[in-house]
């Protein structure tokens, strides 16, 4: 929870009235988005949200061999196993840790059957029907239980100081763009996405932080003294949880900037309404997008993020 924009951890309730009544079907489980989904994670995470789950955590990845057989250890034995940890190496996932009333189940509700086919019938407006092909080939995965959740979460997203797989950053021909905390809070995360690849834009790497202010003033530094807003900006940025994306396009620094707008949505809803500011921000500081200025800091920018920060 964020308290006059400090982004705080609770770690236990204070009596037990307080866990009967708040904690007791609160739950995390893993959302995986699977490489065949990775271009619809935008309608996936809309569909999370809708269901009334917060995302704590999110990150795009790669899953090395070795990786995909440790996840997959319980399925060594079984015929299909080759072909499973071929297909979870093939591309990029987004893992989530997702939070809400038994989410467990009701993840793997919103899922779906496990075979897509049967899903479309049975299912239709479940994940796996909207955007899965086949019983591998089926866009997400959820863990079975509570404890696999809390097993699947620490391979994702170690707590321990442990290793998780490496993001999907190339740090070439690429430009930075980070979510607002106003806009991740408001749950715009799935719609500003799908707006940016509906655009044709590639989303390279992803992922959610928490950012500390000495941070955030490190990485706007260069607005220090040039823009008047500069301390609300800081502030916003350390406000609750931002997405970062490494944006890929030919060009993409100049033409994903001209597709956030100008920085003042008001000004941007009158001069080019289509742009995600126009459509989602709300005033200069929660303009919903912060993208690259100039094209030299562009990788500058991926850098701070998916090399500094995720180290």
């Amino acid at each position: 929870m964020n308290v006059f924009s400090r982004h705080l951890h609770l770690i236990d309730y204070a009596d037990q009235y307080t866990s009967r009544k708040v904690g007791s079907k609160k739950e995390k489980t893993l959302a995986l988005i699977k490489p065949d989904a990775v271009t619809k994670m935008g309608s996936i995470i809309e569909a999370i949200l809708d269901s009334g789950f917060v995302i704590s955590k999110a990150k795009m990845m790669l899953l090395s061999r070795t990786e995909a057989m440790d996840f997959y250890n319980e399925h060594h034995s079984k015929s299909f196993f080759s072909d499973l940890v071929s297909f979870m190496t093939s591309g990029p996932i987004v893992a989530m840790e997702v939070v809400g009333d038994e989410a467990v189940s009701s993840w793997r509700k919103l899922l779906g059957p496990t075979n897509s086919s049967i899903a479309r019938s049975e299912l239709p407006q479940s994940i796996r029907a909207r955007f899965g092909t086949d019983g591998t080939k089926n866009a997400a995965h959820g863990s079975d239980s509570i404890s696999s959740a809390a097993r699947e979460l620490e391979f994702f997203f170690p707590s321990s100081g442990g290793r998780a797989p490496k993001n999907t950053a190339k740090f070439t021909d690429c430009t930075c763009c980070i979510i607002k905390p106003h806009a991740v809070s408001e749950g715009l995360t799935g719609k500003i996405l799908n707006a940016i690849l509906d655009a044709g834009f590639e989303i390279s790497a992803m992922q959610m932080f928490s950012i500390e202010r000495a941070n955030a003033e490190e990485f706007y530094e260069i607005y220090k003294g040039v823009v008047a807003e500069f301390s609300d900006m800081i502030v916003e940025l350390c406000s609750g949880p931002c997405i970062a994306l490494e944006i890929r396009n030919a060009e993409a620094p100049k033409r994903f900037r001209d597709f956030c707008g100008p920085a003042d949505p008001e000004i941007a809803r009158h001069l080019r309404p289509r742009t995600l500011r126009a459509r989602f921000g709300k005033n200069k500081i929660k303009n919903a997008v912060h993208c690259t200025d100039l094209p030299e800091d562009a990788i500058l920018e991926v850098q701070y993020f998916f090399k500094i920060l995720d180290s």
